[in-house]
């Protein structure tokens, strides 16, 4: 998981470099039917095309809805509220999710894990807000932030789903069919923009970038996840979520040579510790 949330947030920067060049859904299209597409044949040679259940399919198509919506509202909300909403909304994505997996799982959690995840969340909002409490209670709702809620409510019904969905199968072919599945949903969402866009014009950085999010942050990163949640469990899964915005200011630090910001770090301790009480067991 912490390979995955660090893949997770090299997609950062490298979204941000590609973003102006294609329409959101259509980048999320690509993204997902590139990861499909280079995952099929180690699929076909480890398994060949093994025919499944329409139950199977089914369970596959459900869980790759929460994906969608959560991508399609993440886009659509940054068109009428900021990357600062966003990101402090997302910290409670964690918390969503465990009382998910107490309904759909009957997770049972305990008072060190509510606490923890209580640390984490407030560790990632520090980070977010620089610590600034005025700039947390200038926080003002808007259209864009009731839509990006709703994606994170998608989003934290994924983990719990897949732990509830799994049947024991390969875990390569679940992931696979998860990501087709969202790959034809996407498609109907980005439909109309795929004939608007003059693909000639499109530079060669842009598909470099949509290959590296396609196979590392997208592909790699899904079966982490999916696999993960089946032997950890939904709420230590999402927890590891508090760790995002921290490896995306090492990566700033990295790529764009930012200085590290002291007052961040009281958010890093309580991150820490928060892991530590969510994930002992």
């Amino acid at each position: 998981m912490l390979l995955a949330i660090i893949l997770a947030a090299s997609s950062f920067p490298i979204g941000s470099a590609i973003t102006k060049s294609l329409p959101p859904s259509v980048s999320m299209f690509l993204r997902f039917s590139f990861a499909s597409l280079i995952f099929f044949p180690f699929i076909y040679y480890n398994n060949g095309f093994q025919k499944q259940t329409l139950t199977y399919y089914i369970k596959c198509a459900v869980l790759s809805l929460p994906l969608v919506i959560f991508f399609w509202s993440m886009f659509e909300s940054l068109r009428y509220t900021s990357v600062i909403n966003t990101g402090a909304l997302y910290t409670f994505v964690p918390a969503i999710t465990s009382l998910f997996a107490y309904i759909i799982n009957k997770e049972i959690i305990a008072r060190r894990k509510l606490f923890g995840l209580l640390l984490g969340t407030i560790g990632a909002l520090w980070i977010v807000f620089r610590g600034s409490f005025d700039s947390f209670l200038n926080l003002d709702l808007n259209y864009g932030d009731l839509i990006f809620i709703t994606g994170c409510v998608f989003l934290g019904s994924y983990n719990p789903l897949v732990k509830k969905l799994y049947d024991g199968n390969s875990m390569f072919t679940m992931t696979f069919w998860i990501l087709l599945f969202g790959s034809i949903f996407l498609l109907i969402l980005s439909f109309s923009s795929l004939f608007s866009i003059y693909w000639i014009n499109i530079q060669y950085s842009v598909y470099y970038g949509l290959i590296y999010l396609a196979i590392f942050t997208t592909l790699v990163t899904f079966y982490i996840i999916n696999y993960s949640t089946v032997k950890i469990g939904a709420t230590k899964v999402s927890a590891y979520g508090f760790l995002t915005p921290l490896f995306v200011i090492i990566f700033g630090i990295i790529i764009d040579f930012q200085s590290f910001d002291p007052i961040i770090l009281p958010g890093m301790i309580l991150i820490v510790l928060s892991m530590i009480f969510i994930q002992r067991n």
